[in-house]
C-alpha cells in the first residue's frame, strides 16, 4: 500500500470513527429528550391525579357535609308544617292584668287536633307576662319535650290551653298565676302570670 492509500484509509477510518461517535451523542441526547419527556408527562398526569382528585373529592365531601347538618337540623317539623315553625319565635311581655287563660293562634296547623291522654311533642319559649324575661325554652338545649296531655303532668294552664290545637300550629298561652306557678314562689319557678308560645309538632 502506497502512503497515499494509507492516508486515504486512514481519514476514512478517522471519519467513520467521527461519524459512530455523532450517532452515538445523537442516541443520547435522544434518549434523554425521550427520559425528559416521559417525565414532564409523568408529573402533568400524576398532578392532575392528584389535585384533580383532591377537587373530586372536596366536591363529593361538601354535599355529605350538607346532608349530616340538614340530618341534624332541629326541629324536625312534620310534613306539610308552615317554616315559621323552624325558627325560634321572639316572645314580649304582655300588657294589662291577666284573670284567665287565653290561647292564641299565631300559625295555624293542618294536623289532627290534641286530645287529653294522647302523648304530644312541643317546643315552647316561656317569659314572664309581665316583663318578658325568658325563663325557660326547649330550643336552647336542641331538644323538644313530650308529655301526656291533660294528666297533671305539667301545669294547668298547658293540660287546657293545648287541648284541641291541631298538630303544626304555633299557638300563645297567656296563663294566669293560678293556672301556671302561683304567686311568690320559693322553689325556684317562675312568679305570676306567664306567657308560652308553643309549637306543637306531634301527637299520639
Amino acid at each position: 500500500m502506497t502512503k497515499a492509500e494509507k492516508r486515504a484509509a486512514s481519514k476514512a477510518a478517522r471519519e467513520a470513527a467521527a461519524a459512530a461517535a455523532a450517532r452515538r451523542r445523537f442516541r443520547r441526547q435522544w434518549g434523554i429528550a425521550i427520559g425528559t419527556a416521559v417525565v414532564v408527562v409523568a408529573l402533568v398526569v400524576g398532578g392532575f391525579a392528584l389535585f384533580g382528585g383532591k377537587d373530586k373529592g372536596t366536591a363529593t365531601a361538601n354535599p355529605s357535609a350538607s346532608a349530616s347538618a340538614t340530618a341534624a337540623a332541629f326541629p324536625s317539623l312534620p310534613p306539610g308544617t308552615d317554616s315559621a315553625l323552624a325558627t325560634k319565635p321572639t316572645v314580649k311581655a304582655g300588657t294589662g292584668t291577666l284573670s284567665k287563660l287565653n290561647v292564641t293562634t299565631l300559625v295555624p296547623g293542618t294536623g289532627a287536633a290534641t286530645k287529653a291522654g294522647q302523648n304530644i311533642t312541643v317546643n315552647y319559649v316561656g317569659v314572664s307576662y309581665q316583663t318578658g324575661a325568658e325563663f325557660d325554652s326547649s330550643w336552647k338545649n336542641k331538644q323538644t319535650f313530650s308529655f301526656v296531655l291533660g294528666q297533671g303532668n305539667v301545669i294547668k294552664g298547658w293540660d287546657q290551653g293545648l287541648v284541641g290545637v291541631k298538630v303544626g300550629s304555633r299557638v300563645q298561652l297567656d296563663i294566669p298565676a293560678n293556672l301556671a306557678y302561683g304567686d311568690n314562689t320559693t322553689d325556684g319557678s317562675p312568679s305570676g302570670p306567664l306567657r308560652f308560645v308553643v309549637d306543637v309538632l306531634g301527637a299520639q
